[in-house]
């Protein structure tokens, strides 16, 4: 125990291990090491430690890493707490009393407060890297399909015409603003903790200049009781893991019905689908299913974290060690969920003209028959009413607008002429659109185009 000399008994058995931490914050082991060396590098430049003691300290930390890396160390759960006195022990072990010296002016309060910015700082770029590589996927297929024509729906109603293209890059303005919140994550975790002490800083002339300046960070934290306290950047870095899973979770509902029989618009690759235990001819699209599982865990873990915060007194509690298992689950849950969809997607099969007779003549092109009569000079509430007459006329006849004649229309409102049978026509639905960010295929084409030159 790095803190047992005043007490006269060992910790209980069951007591350490319900309190143990070692098998879930030995993923901070590389951070850990890294601080430590950062620190035992500043403690020889303000002369607190000599240089020969330094160069023991940083042998014997790198030797720990490479032991842990080759598996030729592991520390035991049933002896470490966590991995902080792990692998203090072992450098004891290795480089002898020196090892005693590593921990002055520093405590575990502010050590793994650093580790931890350490590994957001990490491993957020690591899934800003994978949402890029997700966007890339999916800006690939739309580039094929900027006219692939799909039916838009509100409501989970059909509602107006869109391409596959156009759909897919919906997606791509989701990742992004994902990867935006990673952005802020890093830009949380820019100053260093070290240094901080248990709480109030140290006696002690530390250069925490310099201690942030080894790991990269733009400067040390303002406040040694916030610094040692705060857990923002987690209950942030949750935040968007839940958001992205939220966005990963809605695809995949749209992937699970593309693939069924009644859509027929999608075909999953057998590397990424299960079959049935009972039916043999099944093929399910069980990792999307997966995915849009798992969201709800990772919901659970933000709103596990945040409920643990909101009565903590300043500053340090135990509690706080509650935050590493909903860190690490939403990492490897997120991170892997995007890995897959993208293979899915990679994969993947779309069949281009499953829409293309479905759409042509159903009711779809409504409002740009409406818009067709503002145009006339109608406002757009009365043109409304005149399209949705038309359109209770058709039903009630079993006809759609494909068939659609001039004395159809006229049969509705005299204001009708020979050019409002264009808006029927599903071929140029698309290029009729105006507006930017619509699906008109140049105005896709020209966002397919932006975002390549952005995800280079």
């Amino acid at each position: 125990m790095l803190w047992g000399e005043r007490f006269k008994e060992k910790l209980n058995s069951k007591a350490l291990k319900f309190s143990s931490s070692l098998k879930f914050d030995i993923n901070l082991l590389s951070e850990d090491i890294e601080g430590s060396i950062a620190h035992a590098e500043m403690l020889a430049a303000v002369k607190i430690i000599s240089n020969e003691e330094r160069e023991q300290i940083v042998e014997g930390l790198k030797k720990i890493e490479d032991g842990w890396n080759c598996n030729a160390w592991s520390p035991d759960p049933e002896i470490y707490e966590d991995i902080h006195s792990a692998i203090e022990s072992r450098l004891f072990e290795l480089i002898g009393n020196t090892a005693g010296k590593l921990h002055t002016g520093r405590s575990r309060n502010d050590q793994v407060a650093t580790d931890l910015v350490l590994w957001i700082r990490k491993n957020s770029s690591f899934i800003h890297k994978l949402l890029s590589e997700f966007q890339k996927t999916l800006l690939e297929i739309s580039s094929g399909n900027t006219e692939t024509l799909i039916p838009g729906y509100t409501h989970f109603q059909r509602a107006q015409p869109v391409s596959l293209a156009f759909h897919l890059l919906a997606y791509i303005e989701m990742l992004e603003r994902d990867k935006a919140r990673f952005e802020f994550v890093k830009q949380s975790v820019n100053q260093c903790p070290l240094g901080s002490g248990a709480l109030a800083g140290s006696t002690l002339p530390l250069d925490r200049n310099l201690t942030s300046k080894k790991l990269d960070f733009t400067g040390p934290t303002g406040n040694a009781l916030d610094s040692v306290s705060n857990r923002d950047f987690i209950l942030d870095f949750l935040n968007a893991c839940s958001i992205g899973m939220m966005h990963l979770s809605r695809f995949s509902e749209e992937l699970i019905i593309w693939t069924t029989s009644e859509w027929n618009f999608i075909k999953l690759a057998d590397s990424y689908t299960t079959g049935s235990s009972l039916m043999p001819q099944k093929k399910n699209p069980d990792m999307a299913e997966l995915i849009r599982g798992k969201t709800g865990r990772v919901y659970g873990n933000y709103i596990a974290f945040a409920s643990t915060m909101k009565s903590l007194p300043l500053s340090y509690n135990r509690d706080l060690q509650e935050d590493k298992e909903p860190l690490f689950d939403s990492f490897s849950t997120y991170s892997d969920s995007l890995e897959i969809i993208n293979g899915m997607l990679q994969t993947a099969e779309f069949n281009k003209d499953r829409f293309v007779e479905e759409l042509n003549g159903d009711f779809s092109l409504a409002t740009d028959l409406a818009d067709w009569l503002v145009q006339k000079q109608i406002p757009f509430r009365e043109a409304h009413k005149i399209v949705g007459n038309l359109v209770r006329k058709f039903e009630s006849e079993r006809k759609n607008f494909k068939s659609a004649t001039l004395n159809d229309l006229k049969s509705v409102s005299p204001a009708f002429d020979e050019t409002a049978l264009k808006c029927l026509n599903m071929g140029t639905a698309l290029r009729r659109k105006k507006t930017s960010g619509s699906p008109n295929p140049a105005d896709v084409k020209e966002r397919i185009d932006f975002w390549k030159k952005r995800l280079i």
